[in-house]
């Protein structure tokens, strides 16, 4: 049975313990976990031998914990998922049967209910998220993934969209076969003059694909629930310490804008403009061709 290797950054997360009893007790097939603690140590862990643990009193942050992850790696597939996740039973073993060599696979996302810990089927299903045209924002001059609600609500029944093309994605889990990850994506850029240890993990990892010859899917047969944060997360401590925006990471979202948008990525099969086109129209951003381009 094909191997699965799980890769969970956290920081401080109050409900990691919660997702990894989930995570035990609904995969089907032969998984590995691997755990990025970055800040203080939880009091209580669940030992299981499936799972390893690495801490880091300072932290190495979200892409060096996905890094950490891909390194211990020896699973046929990956899944990297962050740890405030609920997830369907078998949700594993039917990624592994519908995902091809070259896809980046997504499981449909639903909102999490922390409370009654289940899907919280009032809030709206997220099939399909696209990029931003870049506008300065106080998160710096980005493009960023933006729930297309129009194309969800379009496609939501309809068995022909069961597995789908995806412009982008949210990027709290994402599914691979692992050595074609590693050849297409590779370890994620954490320099402070790049990404830095924090931002645009979709932006790097959804672009790697589809324009380095690969492609994007949500995968409707099964699905996951992440945590929609309110305010009361934060005000009650729970995500006090969480990672943080920071001026570094805007700094991040400019440069990765530009460096997409400029084609100026290394082995690019296609420029960031051809994504354009391949999902046009796309809300927000011009009719005229020449504008889609970095602004000065």
């Amino acid at each position: 049975m094909s191997k699965l290797s799980i890769l969970i950054p956290s920081y401080n997360e109050p409900y990691l313990r919660k997702t990894l009893r989930d995570i035990l007790n609904k995969t089907k097939g032969t998984i590995e976990i691997f755990v990025n603690i970055d800040g203080d140590m939880p009091k209580k862990l669940i030992k299981d031998k499936r799972i390893r643990y690495f801490h880091h009193q300072v932290p190495i942050g979200m892409r060096g914990g996905i890094n950490l992850g891909l390194k211990k790696a020896k699973g046929k597939y990956i899944m990297k998922t962050d740890a405030h996740c609920l997830f369907a039973s078998g949700f594993d073993e039917v990624l592994k049967r519908d995902c091809r060599q070259n896809w980046l696979m997504i499981p449909r996302r639903y909102s999490l209910d922390e409370e009654k810990w289940g899907r919280n089927l009032n809030m709206p299903i997220k099939d399909y998220h696209y990029l931003s045209f870049p506008l300065k924002t106080s998160y710096g001059t980005g493009t960023f993934p933006v729930e297309w609600k129009e194309k969800t609500y379009e496609r939501i029944n309809k068995p022909e969209f069961m597995i789908d093309d995806i412009m982008t994605m949210q990027g709290s889990c994402w599914f691979a076969h692992r050595k074609y990850f590693m050849k297409q994506v590779g370890y994620l850029n954490d320099s402070p003059d790049s990404y830095s240890t924090f931002s645009d993990e979709p932006l790097e990892v959804g672009l790697k694909y589809w324009l380095g010859g690969g492609e994007m899917k949500v995968n409707k047969n099964t699905w996951y629930a992440h945590l929609n944060k309110r305010p009361h997360h934060y005000n009650n401590g729970l995500f006090s310490r969480e990672y943080k925006i920071s001026r570094i990471t805007v700094k991040a979202h400019t440069w990765a804008a530009k460096h997409w948008i400029n084609n100026q990525e290394p082995k690019m099969k296609h420029s960031f403009q051809w994504l354009i086109e391949k999902f046009w129209p796309v809300p927000g951003w011009p009719e005229d061709k020449k504008l889609w381009k970095f602004p000065k």
